[in-house]
């Protein structure tokens, strides 16, 4: 499978961030890409009267804009995360659409732990002021491939990623807007983890640079494989980059290093629905 990942840096300017977004996919599909992802947030980053205001529908316009784009290009398009409207004026959910080729939604996952952190001097930001947290855990599929859903701070929860390996994921989407702060020294290693101990290929499109008010994002947008190795790292632009994955390698990962085979599911209260 042919993986492309989008790396963005989205401002307040909807239109504009969402016209970068589907460049880069029919870039990528142009170059033979079977998936493209795109990061957290494509559709806004800004002031949070502005994200709550760009909030829209569960079947909106850009949601009908990437389902035809699928469509169009024949490609499986990971939409990372736009703002959806709930029952609560004052929150959103923030919501990954998957589509299959034919532009249907495969699947869509609301995120379930939001990043509310208070570093006196350096950053405070609250995600659950104007996001309100998922409540399931989501598998979607790409071309017979299982595939699990989660955005961004999800990635530190590791019981998320062991519960989709479980339920038979071998591919694990990390659309990011990681923070600049703890990106330079989490990132990778939080990602590398989260592939080699479920033994899944990990695609983590991310946003990079500053947006406003004051916010900046880490970028370093990476596919892993099973093993852990870096098989593409963008680089802070924004662009596009492209990596295969093979599943017969999976395959011989997980038949050599039997781990989640030898684990003690007797003793672990972990479920696999």
């Amino acid at each position: 499978m042919r993986v492309g990942i989008c790396q963005l840096n989205s401002q307040d300017d909807k239109e504009q961030n969402l016209a970068t977004a589907e460049k880069l996919v029919r870039e990528a599909a142009a170059d033979k890409a079977d998936l493209v992802a795109l990061p957290e947030y494509t559709d806004y980053q800004g002031p949070k009267e502005g994200a709550l205001a760009s909030a829209e529908p569960e079947n909106g316009p850009t949601t009908q804009r990437f389902s035809a784009l699928a469509a169009e290009l024949g490609v499986n398009i990971l939409l990372g995360s736009i703002r959806i409207q709930t029952e609560d004026p004052a929150r959103c959910n923030n919501r990954s659409f998957l589509f299959g080729r034919d532009g249907k939604v495969v699947a869509q996952y609301n995120k379930l732990h939001l990043y509310d952190v208070d570093l006196p001097g350096r950053i405070t930001y609250r995600e659950s002021d104007t996001v309100m947290p998922g409540q399931d855990i989501v598998m979607g599929e790409v071309d017979g491939h299982k595939a699990g859903l989660s955005i961004c701070y999800d990635v530190r929860f590791p019981e998320l990623f062991r519960l989709q390996a479980l339920q038979g994921a071998k591919i694990l989407f990390v659309p990011a807007a990681f923070a600049l702060y703890t990106g330079r020294d989490h990132w990778d290693v939080l990602l590398r983890a989260r592939a080699i101990e479920n033994q899944c290929f990990v695609i983590a499109p991310g946003q990079f640079g500053p947006y406003p008010p004051a916010g900046a994002c880490n970028g370093r947008s990476i596919i892993i494989d099973p093993w852990g190795n870096v098989l593409t790292r963008m680089a802070d632009k924004v662009g596009y980059a492209i990596a295969d994955l093979d599943f017969s390698m999976q395959t011989k990962t997980r038949e050599e290093l039997p781990s989640l085979g030898n684990r003690r599911a007797d003793i672990y209260d972990l479920k696999t629905a």
